[in-house]
């Protein structure tokens, strides 16, 4: 999937946006939710993006990776945390996260490679 990782978030955020619009009250909910799971607390937030990361691979979903690859990216996150985090997942996931923990550390490469060269 190299180079569409960044096209998945774009065209599931718009997706989303038209979800937020039909059914306001449980996608509010859920940010809510997902804004208290996010605040830092006894885990900092690149800590808990890497879990979700993690949580993404082992449920095999690839929208999942490509936000949580660029949060993770946003939070500053290393590619040897990404690495060490999909070793865990596929430690937990066994063959099928093997293919989403490449899929992962691809997608976290496009994100570090676009903030750098955006700044």
């Amino acid at each position: 999937m190299s180079g569409t990782w960044t096209n998945t978030t774009a065209d599931l955020s718009a997706a989303i946006k038209e979800l937020r619009g039909g059914a306001p009250a449980v996608m509010q909910s859920f940010s809510a939710l997902a804004q208290a799971a996010l605040k830092a607390d006894a885990l900092d937030t690149k800590t808990k993006e890497l879990i979700a990361l993690a949580i993404a691979v082992a449920t095999r979903c690839d929208g999942c990776v490509a936000f949580h690859a660029e949060a993770a990216v946003k939070q500053g996150a290393t590619r040897q945390e990404v690495l060490e985090t999909m070793g865990m997942a596929v430690y937990m996931g066994a063959g099928p996260s093997v293919m989403y923990a490449a899929q992962a550390l691809e997608a976290y490469d496009e994100f570090r490679d676009v903030k750098a060269r955006n700044g």
